[in-house]
């Protein structure tokens, strides 16, 4: 396991896990990154949206690029997604931010949505990257609901992972969906839930106008719990028998044992949409399985991370971490191509 290439302590002055969940969205301040915007379209006739940004002009077809993928009701201007992109293109590389169905510009066309488990959209665009750029090495990061998709994806198609990818990183990752959705159902993490209700809950009858087999307005409407929705809508709609089979059958926890890329698991202890216990055993299986790196840091919430002693001047720890791991990374395997 490597070391943490910096040290992290979170800041004094954002006591507690909420606080440092919040801070990023409504606290932080970043220029968002100009990106190129792309559809591609689908072979189930819909369509994903991809962010791109570009290496520096003249940079050789060799320099690395990174996909990252968003969580759960995120964007383009998720503050993660935004930290991640401004990082990438610090470092010189070039990166593309894939954007899940119904999050982007405009409703997608198709009848489904995106969820937790669904990594055939993931390895679509991972494969036109790759055959875009067949010099580049390649890594991908995931945060939340796309961790979790990244690390289900590594476990399943792990000789297609290793022939495509360098590295990866997941960070806050939901390992055990359902401990998960009952952990978001407690105290002040409620309101995180309620958040995520209302978007879910506006797209679906959005979707229920076209799709009138959907359910109704009223009930959909009615839903006030995510294990709510996920019985409701996620598992009939994406062809899961309730919340439970959707649950277990997408959860990334039971994949980890299969990665057999080099992955960071960047979650801190204190997350408010997981309980700490899920991470023990994600321990256990990283002690047994040398490809993934756990940085579990008491304190940090939920895409937080944020440090450093001066409040005029914070350190956010989730963008170098995963920047420099990836770095780590690419330079390995650059020497490796020198000295095969």
């Amino acid at each position: 396991m490597s070391d943490r290439p910096i040290h992290y302590t979170p800041a004094w002055w954002i006591p507690g896990a909420h606080a440092q969940t919040l801070w990023g969205k409504l606290v932080r301040r970043q220029q968002l990154i100009p990106t190129r915007t792309e559809r591609w379209e689908t072979p189930d006739d819909d369509f994903l949206e991809i962010h791109r940004i570009d290496a520096p002009a003249g940079s050789p077809d060799t320099t690395p690029h990174v996909l990252l993928l968003h969580g759960l009701e995120g964007s383009i201007h998720s503050h993660y997604a935004q930290a991640l992109l401004a990082e990438m293109q610090r470092r010189g590389w070039s990166a593309d931010l894939l954007i899940w169905r119904s999050c982007g510009s405009e409703p997608n066309r198709a009848r489904r949505f995106y969820h937790s488990g669904e990594t055939g959209d993931l390895a679509f665009v991972l494969r036109r990257i790759a055959l875009g750029r067949p010099n580049a090495p390649l890594a991908v990061a995931g945060v939340s609901l796309g961790g979790n998709i990244l690390l289900k994806y590594l476990g399943e198609e792990r000789e297609k992972a290793n022939a495509l990818l360098v590295a990866a990183a997941a960070v806050s990752v939901p390992f055990d969906l359902g401990r998960g959705s009952d952990y978001i159902n407690r105290g002040f993490s409620r309101l995180y839930q309620k958040y995520f209700l209302d978007s879910l809950k506006q797209k679906a009858i959005e979707k229920q106008s076209r799709y009138p087999d959907l359910p109704a307005a009223d009930r959909i409407n009615a839903i006030t719990t995510l294990r709510g929705f996920d019985d409701t809508i996620t598992a009939p709609v994406h062809g899961f028998d309730d919340a439970i089979d959707y649950y277990t059958r997408s959860s990334s926890l039971q994949n980890l044992h299969a990665v057999t890329v080099d992955t960071l698991l960047l979650n801190a202890v204190d997350d408010p949409f997981l309980p700490p216990d899920v991470l023990v055993q994600v321990a256990r299986i990283a002690e047994q399985n040398p490809h993934l790196i756990p940085d579990f840091p008491r304190g940090g919430g939920h895409a937080g991370f944020v440090g450093g002693w001066n409040p005029f001047h914070p350190v956010y720890y989730l963008e170098r971490r995963v920047g420099d791991f990836l770095a780590e990374k690419f330079a390995l395997a650059a020497q490796s191509q020198v000295n095969p």
